[in-house]
């Protein structure tokens, strides 16, 4: 019985063999428990090599694993058995091929144009799926039809801050350092100051480029 004291003989046979056998095999040989022979084991001070521990640890993972895993050959029990949610579901699932939300917006035709979180118009000029290639600024085409591709820290701007007004006439490629200094004035002076400054920018850089063309 498991509540009975624990003779010398039996604490001799722990101290012996607890280290190297497993607790199982010691409690079927001495009529106790497993929980038993562990709680002995705890106060004798005994325990078990930590190389033996994780090896027996290993194992029995091992064996879990592969109580689990498919063997060769294996069939799911599911395997060629259609499913039908039934219901009213058919009314609401996808058709094949069919998008919605952002896919049925990037799934619009090449050509189409809309207004973006920012306000500014953009085009679709492409069909890749990535929305940041596939739909550009319209101000930004038109100013790169007449000038080329926007130089690499530069962004094109309307000089009256409206983007509705979408004109050659109306657009400005400045560097982004520009562009804050830009937005600082339009906070700080009047409409017409800052317009002022601007075109004093726009002056200095066409300038700076005739004498770097010298």
């Amino acid at each position: 019985m498991s509540g009975r004291p624990w003779t010398d003989a039996e604490d001799s046979i722990m101290r012996a063999r607890y280290a190297t056998e497993p607790a199982r095999a010691l409690a079927a040989q001495l009529g106790r428990t497993e929980r038993a022979v562990y709680m002995r084991a705890d106060f004798l001070g005994l325990k078990k090599p930590v190389e033996l521990v994780r090896a027996v640890n290993a194992a029995n993972v091992a064996k879990a694993g592969a109580a689990y895993r498919f063997k060769p050959g294996h069939s799911t029990w599911n395997k060629g058995v259609s499913w039908n949610a039934g219901g009213r579901s058919a009314e609401t699932r996808f058709a094949k091929g069919e998008r919605r939300g952002a896919a049925a917006m990037n799934l619009q035709p090449i050509g189409t144009e809309r207004v973006n979180k920012d306000g500014n118009i953009v085009r679709k000029v492409a069909d890749t799926g990535n929305k940041r290639t596939d739909w550009r600024p319209v101000h930004v085409l038109l100013w790169e039809r007449h000038n080329g591709t926007v130089p690499a820290g530069h962004i094109v701007v309307f000089k009256d801050r409206n983007a509705a007004n979408v004109t050659i006439e109306n657009l400005d490629c400045i560097t982004r350092a520009e562009n804050m200094r830009r937005n600082s004035h339009y906070n700080r002076y009047p409409l017409e100051v800052s317009r002022l400054i601007q075109l004093r920018g726009a002056l200095n850089r066409k300038i700076n480029a005739m004498e770097a063309s010298q």
